[in-house]
């Protein structure tokens, strides 16, 4: 089959790489029929790289239908149609019952002191294939798949598989109050659906993005927005009676624009060999903060900050000091998917379209345009917000 690999930093080829098998009794495969591109893939595209191998299979947000399972799968059969959340998950252990899917005690990758293990997403998280390939095989299929019905198009059900619950976990975390006010860090995708939910949820809403094609978008859906600029956290506080807004999620992440010291700092730990890399992600603070220390900065004293991008470096320095006196709550994680499936399927299969799934891909294309692909959406370029790759059928 086709898939996209990982071969460096900022490279991806396609390549033919084995058909995906049943491995377990407990397994399913499924032919992808669309696939997308996340902010996370970015990481693994530069920042973790030291746990990336060349050939690795990338690609975490997958539906398809279900082509052969495992002789112990009652749940799934053939033919059906089906969303792949980016977490493998038991459903049964202690972390599963509590709706913490990222913690599965099953899927643990405890060799790295990690949780659950994900699809496509490096040796920290198990070094699963991924699913930006025509095929992907799915552990644990009687529990994970999320089957869908057969009527709407992918693009109503692809983004259950990681953004969207995703960002409805980050405002959730968020805890903001009655009529109160979410400001968002980062319009990429995640942050898009986080917005985008929070006006849904009757929020007063503003968007913080450097990008004027992300601010347009945003605003089409009753949020206000800002540049990205250094007194935006005062012009936040402007626009609140000078406390802050309530709650705040940081939709950014390690990739964060604005931070010399960090990119510098990543870049450093770049140039080692892998191991060495891998201490230093370990032990030192390689992560560009400039999102979250903007995020601390412009939350108002006793609000919440909620982490939906993801971090890597275990000693990035935090403004303790001041999150202590304005009392701030911090929640953050991977998002647990199949926690929030039943709260989120009604408004995707809503024909209002509420969170807007149908107008937030800026590009579609086949596997073999990845390589261009990754690249404009790292860089912001060609308007690049979402990437969705349609395998198709095999000849």
């Amino acid at each position: 089959m086709k898939a996209v690999t990982w071969q460096g930093k900022n490279s991806v080829s396609v390549e033919q790489v084995p058909d995906p098998v049943i491995q377990e009794p407990t397994d399913a495969i499924i032919r992808v029929t669309s696939t997308a591109v996340c902010g996370s893939d970015l990481h693994l595209y530069g920042v973790l790289m030291p746990y990336m191998k060349p050939g690795d299979i990338l690609g975490h947000e997958t539906m398809g239908i279900v082509e052969e399972v495992g002789s112990a799968v009652t749940n799934l059969k053939k033919g059906d149609r089906v969303v792949i959340p980016f977490q493998i998950a038991c459903g049964d252990c202690y972390m599963c019952r509590q709706g913490l899917q990222t913690q599965c005690e099953v899927t643990q990758v405890r060799e790295k002191g990690m949780g659950a293990a994900l699809f496509g997403f490096s040796e920290l998280y198990g070094s699963v294939p991924g699913g930006q390939a025509e095929f992907l095989r799915v552990p644990l299929a009687d529990y994970n798949p999320i089957k869908v019905g057969s009527e709407l198009p992918d693009q109503r059900y692809l983004f259950l598989s990681d953004i969207l619950p995703t960002a409805w976990q980050g405002v959730q975390y968020a805890n903001v109050p009655d009529g109160g006010t979410l400001a968002v860090y980062g319009l990429g995708p995640v942050g898009q659906f986080a917005a985008r939910i929070g006006t849904h949820l009757g929020y007063r809403v503003i968007g913080v993005d450097p990008v004027e094609e992300r601010r347009k978008l945003a605003s089409q859906y009753g949020v206000e927005t800002l540049d990205l600029h250094k007194e935006v956290a005062d012009e936040l506080r402007s626009l609140t009676d000078g406390r802050g807004p309530d709650s705040v999620v940081d939709a950014v992440g390690m990739e964060a624009h604005g931070s010399p010291a960090g990119k510098a700092a990543q870049t450093a730990v770049g140039l080692l060999p892998d191991k060495l890399a891998q201490k230093a992600m370990e032990t030192a603070g390689t992560d560009r903060l400039s999102a979250l220390h903007g995020a601390l900065d412009a939350v108002r004293r006793g609000g919440t900050v909620s982490l939906s991008g993801v971090y890597g470096g275990t000693a990035s320095p935090m403004p303790l000091m001041n999150m202590f006196d304005k009392q701030l709550n911090l929640r953050m994680g991977q998002c647990n998917v199949k926690r929030w499936t039943d709260d989120l399927m009604p408004l995707v299969e809503d024909s209002a379209d509420p969170l807007g799934v149908t107008n937030l891909v800026t590009h579609q294309a086949s596997l073999e345009d990845a390589p261009e692909l990754y690249e404009k959406f790292q860089k912001k370029e060609d308007g690049c917000i979402k990437v969705v790759f349609q395998p198709g059928v095999r000849d």
